[in-house]
């Protein structure tokens, strides 16, 4: 007792210092980002306010200019340049220098610009999500949740846990080497390119180029011709960090444009990250295979929403909905199918009825909405075609949301939120990544029926899984083809920042966010070095020298049972045989191979 005392008293002040350390705030200076172009104070002219009217039949690139405006009210933002294939290379080179100069950056000077990010997004959430929802047409609280939760997440978990992951990972170094040293280490792979979808403009920016620059790459990413002008502004917001933390400028850049400046882009950098369609996934790896440079695909999915028969229909109920209505339109983390036991069918459609009844949808700006905008032009005619496809073949609409006060400009910009019931999977609405407010449900009577149809898709994002019996859910999640699982609950791995997302079949391949994500924006490169250096060195064993001793296949097979035979006795008898052939002396064979 008496020798284990002064190190408890040690541990427990050590503690305690510890904790008074956390109480410490860190030092972390604040940022100035100039906000005059994109709040609207009341001051600006008609000139610069006019609703804005979509060209159709025509692409915009023939203008050579991204044209923004607001989804919800259809008022004009201004524009941007679409950059030429000549202009995208040039801003890959200068993201080049800088990335030579940041890959000696230090870990400490990576976590400052973290912390620096982290505090501006803490204190100016309202003007985020509020230029979020004025370029994409959500309400503040979809924005809150997937720009802002996913964010702070993501650099929380980088701050606690990325640079472990970056360090040298030492390895087994199996039984013949047993005197070196194996390890895997972690280099930044150079400049990242990255071709984000608009649904979650803050975010989809902001992941890629949290996980690069912290690995030490620089990042070039072309934002959503859907979602240039908050992609823009979120722009500055990194830039103002990074000038904070003395980076390199040019470490970060964004471009704007349409397929041109993506192909180019494709083209000039070391690794791409794609977040959009299949097609275009397609056509990305095309042209990536070119290079020769690794492709991160997350292309979209028809996720699944289960439920059994033993569940809380009512708290479910809710759960669905929101799973269904995710941002209006803009729902990468929403399920478009849904299977639910026949024992509840009745009573969970009668609740999900009654809640979607409940929603409103409307300039999420302008009033109290529960729903906002679509932001694609014409998408919500993709959606009523999708509906009219269901309702020829048998389809049922039982409940349908409601609009607010929407502009005539605007009308063709939202869709109501709708549930339909008697779907089958002859249907586009089940078979079409639809991302719109629709809730297809459809009834199953055993476990392996719902495992059967929830497989019966081109996509496998994701899925979600109720069950009052956890076992159960968990049994059932397992055998669903897909690259993350919720077990009762909806979209909680991707707020599990330290899980690798992504998907498999149409949904695309390779893997962001967690451990995986973040080294794979690495060149990994294994090692073997010298365990006891210099006092143990390989040595090629006399049988197997040049010239090869007759005996030497013999050596190498007595070799190979001493390492790697089943038994212990056999390896013992084989070790004996290693070490009298090593002894053997036969100058007469040498001689006989040498006059050969």
């Amino acid at each position: 007792m008496a020798f284990w005392w002064p190190l408890l008293v040690l541990g427990f002040a050590y503690a305690i210092c510890r904790f008074l350390l956390m109480l410490i705030p860190p030092s972390v200076p604040s940022i100035e980002v100039e906000t005059s172009d994109v709040v609207d104070d009341g001051t600006q002219t008609k000139e610069n306010s006019y609703i804005y009217i979509p060209p159709r039949g025509r692409t915009q690139q023939a203008d050579r200019k991204v044209q923004c405006y607001e989804p919800a009210t259809m008022k004009y933002l201004g524009y941007f340049p679409a950059l030429t294939t000549a202009e995208v290379k040039e801003r890959v080179a200068q993201a080049r220098k800088a990335q030579k100069i940041w890959a000696t950056s230090s870990f400490k000077q990576r976590r400052q610009f973290l912390r620096i990010l982290l505090k501006y997004i803490i204190e100016h959430q309202d003007l985020i999500c509020e230029i979020s929802s004025r370029d994409t047409g959500k309400t503040m609280v979809d924005a809150s949740l997937g720009e802002i939760m996913t964010t702070c997440e993501k650099i929380t978990w980088l701050l606690s846990e990325g640079e472990k992951w970056l360090k040298p990972e030492y390895r087994s170094s199996g039984r013949s080497m047993l005197h070196k040293r194996a390890k895997v280490e972690f280099y930044p792979i150079g400049v990242v390119g990255a071709i984000v979808s608009w649904n979650y403009p803050f975010h989809n920016l902001f992941n890629p180029m949290l996980a690069a620059v912290f690995s030490g790459n620089s990042i070039v990413v072309k934002v959503s011709e859907y979602a240039s002008w908050s992609g823009c502004f979120y722009f500055q917001i990194i830039q103002a960090a990074l000038a904070a933390v003395g980076a390199p400028e040019n470490l970060v850049d964004v471009i704007t444009g349409f397929a041109e400046t993506g192909e180019a882009l494709v083209s000039a950098v070391d690794k791409i990250i794609f977040v959009g369609s299949p097609g275009v996934g397609k056509q990305i790896m095309r042209n990536a295979s070119e290079t020769l440079i690794p492709v991160t695909l997350e292309l979209g999915g028809k996720d699944a929403f289960i439920v059994c028969d033993d569940v809380d229909v009512s708290h479910v109920a809710q759960v669905a909905v929101r799973a269904a209505l995710q941002s209006s339109g803009q729902n990468c983390a929403g399920a478009e199918r849904f299977y639910v036991h026949k024992d509840i069918y009745s009573k969970f459609i009668s609740e999900v009825s009654k809640i979607v009844k409940s929603v409103t949808a409307g300039p999420p700006l302008l009033g109290k909405f529960d729903m906002g905008a679509i932001c694609v032009q014409e998408h919500s005619e993709k959606l009523q075609n999708l509906v009219n496809d269901a309702l020829d073949k048998g389809a049922e609409i039982i409940a349908r949301g409601s609009f607010g006060n929407l502009g005539a400009d605007a009308v063709d910009q939202f869709f109501p939120p709708t549930i339909i019931v008697n779907v089958n999977h002859t249907m586009n609405l089940m078979k079409e990544e639809a991302f719109g407010p629709i809730m297809p449900i459809m009834k199953f009577s055993t476990d392996e029926e719902a495992i059967a149809l929830a497989n019966d898709s081109n996509y496998g994002l994701g899925c979600a899984v109720f069950s009052g019996n956890q076992r159960r859910a968990k049994a059932i999640a397992s055998q669903i083809h897909c690259g993350v699982a919720a077990v009762n609950d909806f979209a909680s791995t991707y707020m599990c920042q330290s899980l690798p997302f992504g998907g498999v079949k149409h949904s695309g391949f390779g893997r962001f966010a967690g451990v995986e994500g973040l080294r794979a924006c690495c060149l990994v490169k294994s090692v073997v070095e010298d365990r006891w250096w210099p006092y143990i060195k390989t040595i090629i064993p006399k049988p197997i020298q040049y010239p090869v001793a007759e005996n030497g296949f013999e050596f190498q097979e007595s070799l190979v049972e001493t390492l790697y035979g089943l038994s212990i006795w056999d390896r013992l008898r084989a070790l004996v045989n290693v070490l009298k052939l090593l002894s053997e002396q036969n100058p007469s064979s040498s001689s006989k191979r040498r006059s050969d």
